[in-house]
């Protein structure tokens, strides 16, 4: 693949109704894009059922939720909680009275990780337990999915698992420099990919997103058989991160976070789509934009993008609720710092020639430099500091507008998808907003 294929329509779905399932393949964790998808499913009044990736004892043993635990995520989810523990990844498992890899990570030193290594005999006993758990989780899961869809019935998956990053305390160390530090502080992306704690993050990276992906179509194929043969359609989504066009220099441009680690991940992602969209599964990777979530926040400079969504806003023709949106936004910014400034500032940015040295399709993702570092978390700390409130930002505002354009985006597209992976960057986003406001 050498080109982005964006949804640059708008698809008004038929699909999906009353009486039909959407089934959350996942947990709904505070803010996030998942939560346009399940406002959308609940619009249509489809009925919806839920996953949840269980908890952890203080042993680290894995449990279903609890009779508290259970009623609260169902009432955030507002549907019912099929409450089989799915949590993804390897991390935590380990053949019976040998260390889990995070214990063998937790011993490894600041000054002596890159030189460190794992025997990776024991990760890879450690990484088919888990797997074989997770499986047997989902069909587990599955089985019990089956006896809440009723006949005649439309079947809507969406997969949110993502992540996988190994919770260790020299790890937390180690990302602060690679993804916030500059200068004195900075931190080469490829030092911790050369090493083995970088191989193993990888690792753990595929288990949680791309795999659990496939294991999902895999797992559902009885399901899907049944609804099919009655004459009814099953559909797959996930969330994707590959970059995103926005408007730079008057242009719709591919533009990307560097360096983004679990984009190795993420292509893979797209690759389980593809291999099930051959297989004639309608599987549906969304690449959707950078946004400020409670995961990305570790990724200063990640939100810089978003600003220039409200030239989009202008460009797409959102009108007086485009409008609004400036006016809301220059709100949140200090007296003397006017939101045109701020983005020809990021037009600027964006134009440098070391971003645009990130800007290689073919070479994504690419490892962070210093110069990169420099540029980008430094623009991402003037802007900030030019706010009136540093937990007040611009990007959370439209962060929140992104998920609620997405939300639509998504379902709607899914009903007839024109492809296994799908980009939804500023043009179509900013179209999505002007109809639900316009």
């Amino acid at each position: 693949m050498s080109a982005v294929t964006g949804l640059r329509t708008l698809s008004s779905q038929t699909l999906f109704k009353k009486g039909d399932v959407f089934v959350l393949f996942g947990e709904l964790f505070g803010r996030g894009y998942a939560n346009g998808l399940v406002n959308e499913a609940r619009a249509a009044g489809m009925t919806i059922i839920g996953m949840t990736v269980g908890r952890r004892e203080a042993d680290g043993s894995l449990r279903p939720l609890n009779a508290e635990e259970l009623a609260t995520a169902e009432a955030n989810l507002g549907g019912r909680i099929v409450n089989v523990p799915m949590m993804a990844g390897f991390d935590l498992d380990a053949p019976a009275g040998t260390p889990t890899v995070t214990a063998l990570v937790n011993e490894m030193g600041l000054k002596t990780w890159q030189e460190d290594k794992l025997d990776w005999a024991h990760v890879n006993a450690c990484r088919e337990l888990g797997v074989a758990r997770f499986k047997a989780a989902v069909a587990e899961a599955m089985t019990q999915l089956d006896a809440l869809i009723p006949a005649g019935a439309n079947v809507f998956f969406a997969h949110t698992m993502a992540g996988g990053l190994v919770k260790a305390k020299v790890f937390l160390a180690i990302a602060n420099r690679i993804y916030k530090g500059r200068g004195d502080r900075f931190m080469s992306s490829r030092a911790l990919l050369d090493s083995d704690l970088g191989k193993l993050n990888l690792m753990n990276f595929d288990e949680v997103t791309p795999n659990t992906f496939g294991h999902l179509i895999d797992g559902s194929a009885a399901i899907r058989a049944r609804i099919e043969a009655a004459g009814q359609q099953v559909r797959y989504t996930a969330y994707g991160y590959h970059g995103t066009e926005i408007l730079i220099g008057g242009e719709y441009t591919w533009q990307t976070y560097t360096n983004y680690t679990q984009g190795y991940a993420k292509k893979r992602l797209e690759d389980i789509a593809r291999a099930a969209w051959e297989k004639g599964v309608k599987a549906t990777v969304f690449n959707c934009p950078e946004i400020r979530t409670n995961s990305s926040d570790i990724f200063v400079g990640v939100e810089l993008s978003l600003v220039p969504l409200l030239n989009a806003f202008k460009r797409e023709g959102c009108g007086a609720w485009g409008e609004a949106q400036w006016a809301a936004c220059q709100g949140l910014l200090q007296d003397g710092s006017p939101l045109a400034a701020i983005l020809e500032q990021l037009d600027t940015y964006n134009q440098d020639p070391v971003m645009i040295g990130f800007r290689d399709f073919a070479a994504w993702p690419m490892d962070n430099t210093p110069a990169l570092a420099d540029r980008m978390i430094g623009t991402a700390e003037s802007i900030t500091a030019q706010h009136k409130d540093g937990k007040a930002l611009i990007t959370d505002h439209l962060s929140a507008l992104v998920i609620e354009a997405t939300g639509p985006l998504m379902f709607n597209e899914a009903a007839q998808p024109t492809g296994p992976v799908l980009w939804l960057s500023h043009d179509v986003i900013a179209k999505q907003l002007a109809k639900l406001h316009g």
